[in-house]
Parts: structure tokens; C-alpha cells; sequence
């Protein structure tokens, strides 16, 4: 039996420094790889179309194009790698817009260095890094702006689903895992993940940080 290949790294920032710390970091394992760089959101499509990353470390904050436009755009592709949002700020409503065009999660720069190896191997074996806690502070930061169309559209959208698939969807929206969710709701980890997959595809999202946020919205959690 071999061991799976490295998980493929695009770090996208446009401060050299911190692309230097990051490569150090991800390069220090055998787990992950860094196969490529980038200065800008610009840059990220065709750095994307040409070494195929399985992880981009997405940063915010960029001259020319920010991390949040790259996010958005490169999450329409079909088969676009997972995004880890790259931020100084916990409570920044970029990061909650981020999330919302489907991006897998987000990390702190000050985050010490083995959880962000670890952040990445999760998010490229399919684990969104969403921590209900931080998601509650950057909610609680956004402006109030549009939060009753949210609910309102929000709770359209869970309109499509079934009962058992807005209790898991509820569930998520409170940060359970598959397995937590399967012991509360009385269901094995298949079903659940079965679950999950249904309702990806009835309300056209990414991945499960989109559902959490969507039962937020509705004001379900």
C-alpha cells in the first residue's frame, strides 16, 4: 500500500515575507507540498490552470485584485481547488464573504505553524476548518445591512430540502461533525455524509461552511 501523494500548495499573498514564512512552514512536511506562489488575485487563475493545486492559501488584502474577487471567481470553476482564507483579523466581514463564495474555512497569519499544517491537510481531505465560536464573532460583526433579505432567502433555499436535511443542515450551522451529528440525530456517518451530499447539490453550494452559514442566515442556530 503507498502513501498518498502531498497535498499540492498555492500561497497567494502579495507581502514576500509572509509567502517566505509560509513555504518554510508547509515545505517542513512530507504531507505538503508548495508548488506555487502568487502576488496577487489576479494571478490565481492562471497560476491555478497551470500547476492544479489541490489547497490555495488565499490572503484578503491584495493591491490589484483582493482575495475575496479570486475566491469568488475561482470557486465557479468546476473541479477549483479548496480555499483557506489567510487574514490579521478574526472579526473581518471579508472573511464571512469569503466563506460565503465557498471558500473552505479561513486561518489567522499568527496562527502557529502546526495547526496550520494541519488546517490544510483537513481542508484537502474535505474538512472545512469552521469554528462556530469565531463564525458567531463574524456575524456579530457584519452590518446589519440586508439581514432580513438574507433570512428571507435563506430560508427559501431550506424550503428545498427535506426535514431530516434541514436537521442535519441545522446541526452543521452549529459546527457538529459527521459523527456528532450522526449520535444526535440517531443516523450512522454515511447517512449523514449522504445527507450532505443531497443538499449540496439541491441548494447549489460548495461545501458544508456554505450550509452553516445558510441556517444562520435563517436564524436557525
Amino acid at each position: 500500500m503507498t502513501d498518498s501523494p502531498p497535498v499540492r500548495v498555492l500561497i497567494v499573498d502579495d507581502d514576500p515575507l509572509v509567502r517566505a514564512g509560509l513555504s518554510m512552514i508547509l515545505g517542513g512536511t512530507p504531507a505538503l507540498t508548495v508548488v506555487g506562489e502568487a502576488a496577487d488575485g489576479s494571478e490565481v487563475a492562471a497560476a491555478v490552470a497551470e500547476i492544479r493545486p489541490d489547497v490555495v492559501l488565499m490572503d484578503i488584502r491584495m493591491p490589484k485584485m483582493d482575495g475575496l474577487t479570486a475566491t469568488e471567481r475561482l470557486r465557479r470553476v468546476a473541479g477549483a481547488p479548496e480555499v483557506l482564507v489567510l487574514t490579521t483579523f478574526e472579526a473581518d466581514e471579508y472573511v464571512l464573504r469569503a466563506l460565503r463564495a465557498g471558500a473552505s474555512g479561513f486561518l489567522l497569519k499568527d496562527t502557529p505553524p502546526a495547526e496550520i499544517v494541519q488546517a490544510v491537510r483537513r481542508v484537502a481531505a474535505g474538512e472545512p476548518i469552521l469554528s462556530p465560536r469565531v463564525t458567531r464573532r463574524l456575524i456579530a460583526h457584519v452590518a446589519d445591512d440586508g439581514v432580513d433579505a438574507r433570512r428571507n432567502r435563506s430560508r427559501e433555499l431550506l424550503a428545498r430540502l427535506s426535514e431530516r436535511e434541514i436537521e442535519v443542515a441545522v446541526a452543521v450551522g452549529r459546527g457538529k461533525s459527521n459523527a456528532e451529528i450522526g449520535a444526535e440525530l440517531f443516523m450512522s456517518v454515511a447517512t449523514v455524509k449522504a445527507h450532505m451530499t443531497r443538499m449540496l447539490t439541491k441548494l447549489d453550494l460548495n461545501n458544508r461552511v456554505q450550509v452553516a452559514l445558510l441556517a444562520q442566515d435563517a436564524g436557525l442556530t
